[in-house]
């Protein structure tokens, strides 16, 4: 038979590699759709903060209900 490919540590790096690959998106997200509707420098970052917020909430949220 033949095991898995990955180790239990390698397997977890890229978890969360994923996890936070998903976080910056829902982030840069937020951002761009501020850039693009007008928003000022200060309001892109905060859009964009509240984004990462955001993405961190969900992946909290994906975590707990999918071991």
């Amino acid at each position: 038979m033949v095991g898995p490919s990955l180790s239990d540590e390698e397997r977890e790096q890229k978890r969360k590699r994923l996890m936070a690959g998903f976080v910056l998106l829902v982030g840069g997200s937020a951002g761009m759709i501020a850039v693009q509707g007008g928003a000022d420098l200060v309001s892109v970052a905060a859009v964009t903060v509240a984004g990462l917020l955001l993405g961190l909430v969900l992946v909290y949220y994906l975590a707990t209900i999918a071991p």
